[in-house]
């Protein structure tokens, strides 16, 4: 019996059973269902981490396009941004540490700041890719998503208008945003080369705060009946007296965490997991991660009791995933 079928409630397990099994029952039933057939999809390489995850080497849009329809529950991704600061050419300069999109920011009190692209240089030519391949990414999720599922997905202050526009067009409701306060040391830097001559002048406002868009495929009738025959609708709230919150302050991933998965954007658990519980009102469905990186959604869903799912074409990664996983969804929140 496989770990899953034993959390099936013994009463919907036993033979000769007359009465048709309780909604939640028949949730969880799909649920199994659903879960044997989405891992296995395609022809990609992949890694099953965990019973309850598993990691695909390939390109989200095209694994979406092979994935059923309503096969998914709930979408937790922090893509590449501008798109171009992936592609193998800029990559390439980011393990560098030179040239391309990607800045290399000076020191500041002794402090080393990351990498960071720089998204005010896009051309029209590449806001236009951009626009063009997240319309694609929302058209795939929308159609895979089950009806009430919903998709949280970061972003930035500089993009985010064009990304979340991109997502609206392809049919998803707009459902507000989180908004994660992080104290960074990106921006607010004076001109390069003439930080003397005009000392009280920053360039950019220094950056503190980054935006989750939050989006949901229309529901299949009321709230109540859509949570009941998809287990979808709504997010899932902290407590019995707390609801989930739109504001959440996380500072950047240091310490531990850093040393676990050295990924450029990698967000910390603490974020991560709460976002992620949130994703499944009924804390029942598959949370899925086109952009898997480190595997920090796919660690946050297993520290949650979730099941998921993520792709990444950068074979790179998906190496630092597999690696990665079990220390990242073990961690302990006050190890950081």
């Amino acid at each position: 019996m496989t770990q899953l079928n034993q959390e099936l409630p013994a009463r919907a397990r036993r033979k000769g059973r007359e009465r048709a099994p309780s909604w939640r029952d028949a949730l969880i039933e799909h649920q199994i269902e659903k879960w044997a057939e989405v891992r296995e999809i395609g022809a990609q390489p992949r890694s099953h981490l965990s019973d309850k995850a598993t990691y695909v080497l390939g390109d989200a849009i095209q694994w979406l396009a092979e994935l059923p329809a309503n096969s998914i529950h709930a979408v937790v991704t922090d893509p590449p941004y501008g798109v171009i600061e992936y592609d193998d050419k800029h990559h390439e300069k980011l393990k560098s540490g030179r040239g391309g999109v990607w800045r290399i920011p000076p020191s500041f009190d002794g402090a080393k700041r990351k990498p960071l692209p720089r998204f005010t240089v896009l051309t029209q030519e590449e806001i236009s890719g951009l626009y063009n391949f997240f319309g694609a990414l929302a058209y795939g999720l929308q159609r895979a998503l089950v009806p009430g599922g919903h998709i949280l997905i970061a972003s930035n202050p500089l993009l985010s208008t064009l990304t979340f526009h991109a997502f609206q067009q392809a049919g998803l409701e707009k459902r507000g945003e989180v908004i994660r306060l992080v104290q960074t040391l990106r921006g607010g830097d004076r001109p390069k080369g003439a930080e003397e001559e005009f000392s009280d002048v920053s360039m950019m406002a220094r950056s503190c705060w980054e935006p989750w868009g939050i989006f949901r495929k229309p529901m299949d009738g009321t709230a109540a009946e859509n949570l009941r025959k998809w287990g979808t609708g709504g997010l899932r709230r902290i407590s019995a007296d707390e609801p989930f919150k739109d504001v959440i302050p996380c500072s950047p991933t240091r310490g531990r965490e850093k040393e676990i998965a050295p990924h450029p954007s990698l967000k910390p658990q603490r974020f991560m997991r709460q976002v992620v519980r949130a994703a499944l009102p009924l804390g029942i469905g598959i949370v899925y991660d086109p952009f898997a990186g480190s595997s920090s959604t796919l660690a946050a869903a297993e520290a949650n009791g979730y099941l998921s799912i993520g792709t990444d074409r950068d074979a790179g990664y998906y190496a630092l995933g597999r690696e990665v996983f079990t220390p990242l969804s073990t961690l302990p929140l006050n190890e950081r």
